[in-house]
């Protein structure tokens, strides 16, 4: 009988043992699927921060390349323009309203440059821009 229990004894200590040992065990699993889990979700996320910056970059570009072609247009009218009288006296004055709400417009694109109405806010300006010059210099019951 004292040899049963004291097989009995020893089969318990090696299921508390194996027990232990696999507490251990999964302890270090659970750390290790952790940090898999976190490498993985940063190594996920960081190309979509990448991709949000570069995204600006090229929104903010675009608006960029619109101001510039409205630049030149505008010099290239007032260029051609320049031996035509004005009909108004403040019109440059007009111009210069405009040109302080395209360029506030423009600051505010730089904090949402894919903000589509803000976009179709400053080409309607960029046009009353184009449309004021013309009517100043060329209007249209001068022109038939």
């Amino acid at each position: 009988m004292w040899r049963g229990v004291e097989l009995g004894i020893e089969a318990q200590r090696e299921v508390s043992t194996s027990t232990q040992v696999a507490g251990v065990s999964n302890r270090q699993w659970f750390a290790i699927a952790a940090s898999v889990c976190l490498v993985t979700v940063l190594w996920l996320t960081a190309p979509f921060a990448y991709r949000a910056d570069q995204s600006m970059n090229d929104s903010y570009a675009l608006i960029d390349a619109m101001s510039s072609q409205q630049q030149q247009q505008v010099s290239s009218l007032l260029a051609s323009y320049q031996s035509t009288p004005a009909l108004t006296e403040d019109w440059q004055q007009q111009l210069k309203e405009l040109d302080d709400a395209a360029d506030a417009i423009k600051a505010a694109l730089q904090e949402d440059p894919d903000n589509s109405a803000l976009i179709k806010m400053l080409h309607h300006v960029y046009q009353q821009q184009i449309a004021l010059i013309e009517r100043v210099h060329a209007p249209k019951w001068q022109q038939i």
